[in-house]
């Protein structure tokens, strides 16, 4: 009989076909590297955005009282101050911008540069510079400001007193007064402190 694998044997192996020429060594696999780029792991964070940020500030700091919080005293900000809570007390940020949030409720005396109600607040206000209160917003209240701002739709029960901001003077070094010799001030008449016209 005849062995197909004994004939396999006897064939000289084929080479395959080269081109005449510079003889070039067979390129080895290359290594498997050792060096492994390093991955940067970015942590993000799991807090919510908030849904209500106030206007620009102009980069100013601020703080914010949540609306799970509940606070009963004095509050004295040196900051913008964003008030979605609870409160009963007073508020003083003389300087800054006071906002009550939507799910705000303040029982206090407020005393601010800027008040934006956008929630509920029952006391008197005072804000230097202008008062806001939003359309869903309810104030019961004497007010007292420079401008105000009510919205179509807020609620508003109380008076409400219009002060002209006092204009910036300009800083003048005083005056100062000439020493008047002892000599002189001993024999002056009693209108000795009024000026000499006759210089």
């Amino acid at each position: 009989m005849w062995n197909k694998r004994r004939d396999e044997e006897q064939q000289p192996q084929q080479r395959p076909y080269t081109p005449p020429g510079p003889s070039v060594p067979p390129t080895a696999p290359a290594a498997p590297s050792s060096f492994e780029p390093k991955k940067e792991t970015t942590t993000v964070s799991s807090m919510p955005v908030n849904r209500f940020e106030p206007e620009a500030r102009g980069g100013g700091s601020s703080a914010t009282i949540g609306k799970a919080v509940k606070i009963v005293g004095q509050i004295f900000s040196k900051e913008d101050l964003y008030m979605d809570g609870d409160l009963e007390g007073t508020v003083e940020a003389l300087e800054h911008r006071l906002t009550i949030g939507p799910n705000g409720s303040v029982h206090a005396a407020i005393k601010a540069r800027e008040v934006v109600a956008l929630g509920t607040i029952q006391g008197n206000v005072e804000a230097t510079e202008r008062i806001e209160i939003r359309k869903d917003a309810k104030l019961v209240g004497d007010i007292k400001t420079a401008r105000i701002i009510i919205e179509d739709g807020a609620y508003f029960k109380g008076s409400i007193d219009i002060v002209k901001p006092e204009p910036v003077k300009a800083a003048q070094p005083p005056k100062q007064q000439q020493p008047v010799p002892a000599a002189t001030a001993a024999h002056a008449p009693a209108s000795a402190g009024a000026p000499d016209s006759r210089r």
